[in-house]
């Protein structure tokens, strides 16, 4: 087992990608952190997981959940070795519709709250002197802009370029802080997404979904376990000399 004896945090992890990867990481050994402003769907996948994982509730918008989440996980697991910063929203909206609102929503989470939970993890592993790996989600969308996907695409080129700096100022520390970027993966969020591009682009519910997948040189969209390989590699020893690398696990969507 490849993390026997790690801990981990994984933001956004009740479902979706984050759950994958946490089960993922129990499956090799870990014990996790389910992170989540939704508690009790944290705790479900905490408790099918197993491996001694538990659930915490964070809003990654609020320092103070922030803080509370990271004192906390580090309590009980005395000491924190893995971060997984996973949790993100979605909107998108015609170049002269966005609105204020829409901007400070995306960034809050995509962007602030991803930063500060880097560096409050970040802390606490100097603190402990033991090193650790950050594994922060991009996105294809952060590779190129997209004339629906404004904000969006910029939050994600965001989190490449924080990738990139806090790996570099973090490795003297024994930090790994790397990325991944995934293309169109098939998540209850995809509903949301296919229902805003019926929206503004006059398509039928689900052909837009259809169409990207469609489109993926693979064959077909992503899957929340088609990430949980790069995410063990990037938080276990066989990844010591990567630092601050985003992988594009998409199906062959991007090229870089």
């Amino acid at each position: 087992m490849r993390l026997k004896g790690k801990t981990a945090i994984i933001t956004g992890g009740a479902r979706g990608i984050g759950a994958a990867i946490a089960e993922g990481y129990a499956r090799e050994g870990a014990r996790v952190c389910v992170a989540d402003i939704g508690l009790a769907a944290a705790e479900e996948t905490a408790a099918r997981i197993g491996n001694g994982a538990f659930a915490l509730a964070l809003d990654v918008t609020k320092r103070d959940s922030i803080r509370a989440c990271v004192a906390e996980a580090e309590r009980r697991m005395g000491g924190i070795g893995i971060l997984v910063n996973n949790a993100a929203v979605f909107d998108m909206a015609p170049w002269g519709e966005i609105t204020e609102q829409s901007y400070d929503t995306i960034f809050d989470v995509n962007v602030k709250g991803l930063l500060f939970m880097l560096q409050d993890v970040s802390e606490s592993m100097k603190r402990n002197g033991m090193g650790g790996k950050i594994i922060n989600f991009a996105s294809q969308a952060g590779r190129r802009g997209e004339p629906l996907v404004a904000v969006y695409c910029a939050s994600k080129a965001a989190v490449i370029s924080l990738t990139q700096s806090a790996g570099l100022a973090l490795i003297k520390h024994g930090i790994n802080v790397n990325g991944i970027a995934p293309g169109v993966v098939d998540t209850p969020m995809w509903e949301h997404v296919d229902s805003l591009f019926a929206k503004y682009e006059g398509r039928p519910l689900g052909e837009k979904k259809r169409l990207v997948g469609e489109g993926v040189p693979f064959g077909r969209m992503g899957k929340p376990e088609d990430h949980v390989g790069c995410a063990i590699f990037l938080a276990s020893s066989e990844s010591d000399y990567v630092v601050a690398q985003t992988y594009n696990v998409d199906g062959g969507q991007w090229m870089s």
